[in-house]
């Protein structure tokens, strides 16, 4: 059950970068309240990746998102790992 929860927890992180991503192809999208509640969320955390640009891109959110997936990966395999110690 936990680790559904953080499943979904991160699941969820991930939609939040996604959408502060795409805010960004909106004029005012940062200034607005519902991108300034999304920011104050996820930039403290995308801050970490903000060295990986090419030029004027950033690709931050993407690599963000990757190790989140990966994060996700390590907590499907530690509840595997935790319920075969359990169960056998």
């Amino acid at each position: 059950m936990l680790f559904k929860v953080l499943n979904w927890a991160v699941s969820a992180y991930i939609l939040l970068i996604v959408v502060y991503a795409l805010l960004s192809w909106l004029p005012g999208g940062y200034q607005s309240k519902f991108g300034q509640i999304i920011g104050r969320l996820v930039e403290p955390f995308l801050h970490y990746f903000d060295f990986v640009a090419v030029g004027p891109l950033g690709f931050g959110p993407v690599v963000a998102i990757i190790v989140l997936t990966l994060v996700q990966y390590g907590l499907s395999g530690l509840e595997s790992m935790i319920l075969r110690l359990l169960f056998t």
